[in-house]
């Protein structure tokens, strides 16, 4: 282990009577050595062979992993020299005190970042250790500046006791802060347990590592011994379980450098703080393109699946969606794109999986989403194709109609643009919820396949004419008569536009277009709203 070795003061110094201490001059050039050899021990972090056993085991060292997510030569140190104080018994006093923090560039933008060093007493998190991530929290909010952390630590340092916690605490109490002001995103690079989990929980996106990164409040053993369950590290916190089941977790990455590049990547869709507008990229991708794929991707049969995702990239610009959560509660797409070189945040229903109804983890997933690029001004873009709420049991009693709320709240308190387009279904309370006219957005449009109603016409007939059916000597025969006349009367998107619930009914070629002439239009939005500390969002 390289640790520091502090000089005594010139008052330790043996003397003789009432002789001064006589003091050593040093000259520059031996001055100039012990920064270069402080600075050397510093880089090493726990030493080279605690950094080895790392790379044995697929893991980058935190240094490393600045170089890969930085452009090249931009990152500059900040509290290289810290180390935790002097009177804690089994305490390593190493420089840096197990954490990397500092600036950089990304694509010539500035970003804050602090990496976890797991070499230097597994990455714990102590009074110094925390004392640093609060400092760069500071400067990001100050400063205006995207937040990323870079966790890998086996937890609060026990020896330093409830100082840990508190230190935690300060994290957490400045995550809060810095969101919505500014994005924050965590990446999970080894462990990440108990307490520590919740400020990358608190920040916007988190990245995880397949294989490598675990997420969990109690560790296997702990369960084992109080609950006498076995449970794995990857079936307990592991990357497919944070992203496919729990949906704690937005991205999981093969290995680190995929997921520093995909961190890159997400940034540049992002603005630097919420007083700025997320950055312009030209295209040469026309405006006016028109994919014929968009003419016959409908299925003519009304409950035929289709890919949703198809439609989305057809109409962005270079067809570059950057799917967010792309694992967990598939039958809701979101994610980032391009169009006209405007960022947009998609949100879209995804008939490919349970039709594209809403559910529990459905309406979490988009309204979390949509507040995100509220915040961040980012306007909504809505492909909408739903039939409506999942039925059932366990929807009802796992709390449908307060998750359903949450997304009802996120479009209705969006300001930014918000742009609909309704593909085929809407139905019922489904309509309400999905971007509609009702939640003031600005521009709904509408394809000729379009079925805008309370209920599909099966439903409907079976409802309405039940009686007829009953009585009916050729009852089939009826039900088809009356659910033509059902559609021609209700279901088609006509009678919405003849509302002003749809402001256009367009060719589905014709949509890229469409959105983007919406977006210049609207891009210059502001509401005022009515003043208040804050609402209260359903939880």
């Amino acid at each position: 282990m390289s640790t520091t070795k502090i000089p005594p003061m010139a008052a330790d110094q043996p003397h003789d009577g009432n002789k001064s201490p006589k003091m050593k001059v040093r000259s520059q050039a031996e001055r100039l050595h012990e920064l270069r050899v402080k600075k050397s021990e510093a880089l090493q972090g726990g030493g080279a062979e605690k950094i080895a056993k790392m790379h044995q085991s697929g893991k980058l060292h935190a240094r490393e992993r600045l170089e890969i997510l930085l452009d090249p030569n931009s990152f500059v140190e900040m509290d290289g020299f810290v180390t935790a104080a002097r009177d804690i018994p089994g305490v390593d006093r190493v420089y840096g005190d197990g954490v990397v923090t500092g600036s950089g560039t990304i694509e010539g933008r500035y970003v804050f970042v602090y990496a976890q060093d797991f070499t230097v007493m597994g990455g714990s998190l102590g009074e110094r250790h925390a004392q640093k991530i609060c400092k760069l929290q500071d400067h990001a909010l100050r400063n205006g500046v995207p937040i990323i952390g870079i966790n890998d630590s086996g937890g609060a340092r026990i020896q330093e006791g409830v100082v840990s916690l508190g230190g935690y605490t300060d994290i957490f109490y400045r995550n809060v802060q810095a969101s919505g002001v500014v994005p924050q995103i965590a990446a999970i690079m080894g462990p990440c347990a108990g307490g520590a989990v919740y400020s990358p929980a608190l920040m916007d996106f988190i990245f995880m590592v397949k294989n490598t990164s675990h997420m969990f409040l109690t560790g296997p053993n702990v369960i084992k011994e109080v609950l006498n369950e076995d449970v794995t590290f990857e079936e307990l916190g592991g990357a497919i379980t944070h992203s496919q089941k729990t949906g704690v977790a937005h991205f999981a990455a093969n290995d680190e450098v995929e997921c520093l590049q995909a961190i890159r990547h997400l940034l540049g869709f992002l603005p630097s703080n919420n007083m700025e507008d997320p950055p312009f990229r030209p295209t040469d991708d026309p405006r006016d393109r028109r994919d014929p794929l968009l003419q016959s991707i409908i299925p003519d049969e009304p409950n035929k699946p289709y890919d949703m995702k198809e439609i989305i990239r057809a109409v962005v610009d270079d067809n570059d969606f950057f799917e967010v959560q792309p694992l967990w509660a598939t039958n809701m797409v979101i994610g980032f794109a391009r169009l006209g070189g405007y960022v947009v945040g998609m949100v879209a229903n995804q008939p490919k999986s349970l039709a594209g109804v809403l559910d529990i983890d459905a309406s979490d997933k988009a309204a979390r989403f949509i507040r995100c690029c509220d915040a961040f001004n980012i306007p909504v873009v809505t492909f909408e194709d739903v039939p409506g709420f999942l039925p059932g049991k366990n929807q009802e009693l796992g709390g449908v109609i307060r998750h359903g709320a949450k997304l009802l709240y996120a479009y209705c308190e969006a300001t930014v643009p918000k742009l609909t387009v309704i593909t085929r279904k809407s139905y019922g309370g489904a309509y309400c919820v999905m971007g509609s006219k009702h939640m003031h957005a600005d521009l709904n449009l509408a394809w000729p396949s379009a079925e805008v109603a309370v209920m599909g016409s099966k439903g409907a007939v079976n409802i309405l004419y039940r009686s007829e059916l009953t009585k009916a000597k050729h009852p089939e025969q009826v039900r088809v008569e009356r659910q033509q006349e059902y559609e021609d009367t209700f279901s088609n998107p006509y009678i919405a536009a003849e509302r002003g619930f749809v402001d256009d009914v367009i060719e589905p070629q014709n949509t890229r277009e469409a959105l983007i002439r919406g977006l210049e239009m609207f891009r210059n939005k502001r509401e005022q709203l009515p003043p208040k500390k804050h609402g209260n969002c359903p939880m």
